[in-house]
Parts: C-alpha cells; structure tokens; sequence
C-alpha cells in the first residue's frame, strides 16, 4: 500500500472504524490511545510520578477495600505508597493459581481471560475486563509508534495462535496484518511468508525476538531480499546476535525492544535512542534481591511489577522471574521523553532446539502445545543428541501418562515431522540465576554459536 494510501487508511480506521468497534463492544480503545498521545506523552517527570502514585494509591485502596485476598491488610497503610506497597506478598505464578478465586473484584463471568505464554515452563492466568484489556493494547499500540508504526501499515507478525478465529482474523484484514504461524519456522515456510510479505509490501515485522531471527537467518541463506522499514521485538530477548542478523536481513530497519507480558503488562519500550522508557502511569515496577529488598539504582534486581489499571482482577507485586537494573531517577534521554528508564533487561538466555530437518522450534513452540494439557504443571526441553529430545515435566492434578502421547501427537502435527521424545517425570525443574526455570537447553552447541 503506497505511503499516502496508508495515511488515508490510517485516518479511516481511527476516525471511523475503531471508534465503532468501541462502541459496539463497551471498550475504549482509541480514547485510551489519544491520551497516551496527547496527554500522558508530554507530562514531565514530577508530574508523571504523581500521577503514578495516585493511580497506586486507588489501586491498593480499592484492592484491600474489594478483592477478598487483599482484604486482610486493609487498615494497614500509612500514606506512603512507596512503603505500602510492601505490605503486600510477591505473587509468584503458584500463588496466583493457589488463590485465584480470591482476587476476582466483581462477575467474573464477564470478564476476559488472559494467559502468559508460558516461556518459564510454568503458566499463569488472569483475568480483565474487556475495558482493561483495550486499555493494554493502546498502551501497546503507543510504543509500536515510537518507531514510525501506524496502524494500517501493512505488517508481516509472528504468533503462537494458528487458529485466529473470526475476530482475529478481522483484527489481521482491518489492520492489514500477514500473521505467521510460529510453530512451523521450516525454511520453506519462511521463505514463502517473506515473499507473500514482499509482495504485499508489509513495511514492519514483528514478533518474538527468537522467531525473527530465524527468519533474518533464512533471508541470509537464500539471499532473499526483502526490506521492512520497521522491526518490532517482543516476548523474549533481543540479543546482539539477533539485531545484526535483522540488520543484515531486511535494510539496516529501525529496530525496537518491547518488554512486558500478556498477564496485560505493557512495561518498556525502547525509542530511536534504543533506552527503554517504562510506561510508569500504567506500572510499578519493583527491582528486589533475594531478600525482597529493593536494589539501589543501577543495580540488577528482580522484576515485580505492578498493573495500575487493573481492578477486576488486581495483579499487585507480580514476579516475572526477570532480571533488570533501572537508570538513575534523573537519567534523562535525547529523545525528550520523561518516562523513567531501564538500563538493561537481563530475561533469560533461551535457547532454540533444531529439528533433524533443520527447522528452528523456538520456546513458544513449546509454550504453545503444553498450555492445551493443564494436567503438565511444568516441563522442560532438554537436547543431548540430534534428532532426540528429553522433556522433563512435573504432574499435577489429573494427570496420566495418555496425556504425553497427546503432548507428542500434536508436536508432529505443528512441526510436521516426527519428534522423538524420552520423557522424564521429575520433582523438581531448577531455576536459573533469575529465579526461572530455562524451558529449553540445547546441549549440542555452543550458545554463541547457537545464535549466528
């Protein structure tokens, strides 16, 4: 679509088509947008940092006033949100599913779920209302601009959700969108997207970092020249590796990191600057050692985090099982935003299984299949020897061993080709240094060398 085509279309969506769909489904997708644009993007920093605490100052209060896990540390504050705050518990993932039915504020029969990808081996769920959840995606949408991205701009997106349904599959033709199915990353499927995203001159490409990268290294391969303006990163790390293989690939894009979680989390992005700006009216982001206690500036804590928008299903103190280091509070940027900034995300060094064929099965691969067998509290892929995959997992409720051929069946379904599996039932999956358990450990290769 040629660049004056895509303004109009752009202005068609946002003036007419998107303002409808509000409408009809109770949401408030585009009100949410143009704040983030008009208003909240140009406040200073004292005043985005009050704001922040107010919005934490509701949170908590309408949290111990309505929600009945929270209930129990009502009385308990001092005014100090800062220090309020850590009145309440971390919420790791197994606290969260041990009390789900007690964070619920309101008919949860309306409400939408929501479900972490699963790339630490365990999965979460929670839960929003359709307001809250528009409210996410415009805080989204609001970084994707950061690099140029307008909505219309024809874009090719990787996913873990084949099947798209009817809304998805509208949501992918109004926002001109190719969406690729991740779990199948052969080069043949590669290649065939590339060019269907040539020929539709799609200008961004986005997904999880691992997933763009295996296409940058096919593109190398096969010398397929296809060019996007605009790289959008998100769900796992962005190595150095992989942003020079992107560079390589698709004409020197202007690529941008985002880092958040589907639990509704839009936590950083980073501008033309490539710093991470953290969207601190909409999260309270905590750094912490191992004791709990927050880590001076410039310092690598734990990620907990905090949704300020959230009252149907409050998520207060959520551990990511990350690791980062924040800027000084004063650190400022060229860009001119005042948002408060991460240094550095550490995540997870997740590694990438290949295939006897040769196909890249990234971590959402796996993530993806495991979510359909709850019976599987946790898991871990481990390769030893080419073609052989060891999958240690950890039984919950339910649980049978039927349920591991099921798991296999569909593996070769969406590889489509025969994976074999020994399968090692254990007690105990080990953490990392972050605190999560690496889903995928790919003992053939060097992890320098894995990333080329």
């Amino acid at each position: 679509m040629p660049y004056f085509s895509t303004m109009l279309y752009n202005k068609f969506l946002e003036g007419l088509v998107l303002p409808l769909v509000d409408t009809v489904r109770g949401t408030n997708y585009m009100p949410e947008l143009k704040n983030w644009r008009n208003n909240l993007a140009h406040l200073s920093k004292e005043k985005l940092l009050l704001l922040q605490e107010n919005n934490l100052r509701n949170l908590l209060l309408h949290a111990t006033a309505n929600v009945p896990f929270y209930k129990q540390f009502a009385g308990e504050f001092t005014g100090n949100v800062h220090e309020d705050i850590k009145k309440l518990p971390v919420i790791k993932k197994s606290l969260l599913k041990q009390h789900k039915d007690e964070l619920f504020f309101g008919d949860k029969n309306n409400l939408v779920s929501e479900k972490s990808s699963g790339s630490s081996g365990e999965q979460s769920e929670v839960f929003m209302s359709k307001k809250e959840q528009t409210q996410y995606q415009a805080a989204q949408t609001f970084l994707w601009e950061w690099s140029g991205y307008r909505m219309g701009t024809g874009m090719l997106q990787t996913g873990i959700t084949p099947n798209r349904g009817l809304i998805k599959s509208a949501k992918d033709f109004l926002l001109n969108t190719v969406y690729v199915d991740a779990y199948n990353l052969s080069e043949e499927a590669i290649t065939q997207k590339l060019l269907q995203a040539k020929k539709k001159n799609c200008r961004v490409f986005g997904g999880y970092a691992s997933s763009l990268n295996s296409f940058a290294k096919v593109a190398i391969k096969n010398n397929i020249q296809v060019t996007f303006p605009i790289v959008l990163s998100w769900g796992d790390k962005l190595f150095d590796a992989y942003r020079q293989n992107l560079t390589q690939a698709f004409g020197s894009p202007a690529i941008h990191e985002h880092y958040g979680s589907t639990e509704g989390l839009v936590i950083s992005g980073t501008c033309q600057h490539n710093r991470h700006h953290i969207l601190n009216p909409h999260v309270y982001l905590e750094l912490l050692d191992k004791n709990g206690n927050e880590v001076p500036d410039g310092q690598m804590g734990h990620v907990v985090v905090t949704r300020l928008d959230a009252y149907a299903f409050p998520l207060i103190r959520y551990y990511l099982g990350d690791l980062a280091i924040k800027e000084p509070a004063n650190a400022t940027c060229a860009c001119g935003r005042q948002f408060p900034m991460l240094k550095k995300i550490i995540g997870r060094d997740t590694d990438v299984i290949q295939t006897p064929s040769g196909k890249d099965l990234i971590v959402h691969f796996f993530t993806g299949i495991f979510e359909h067998f709850p019976t599987i509290k946790q898991f871990r892929v481990i390769q030893k020897l080419p073609g052989l995959l060891e999958i240690e997992y950890i039984p919950d409720n339910g649980f049978s061993t039927s349920v591991l051929g099921n798991v296999e069946q569909m593996m070769y379904k969406r590889a489509q080709e025969t994976l074999p599996v020994i399968w090692k039932e254990v007690a105990n999956i080990p953490a990392t240094a972050s605190g999560k358990p690496q889903i995928i450990q790919n003992l053939l290769v060097k992890r320098e060398e894995l990333f080329k």
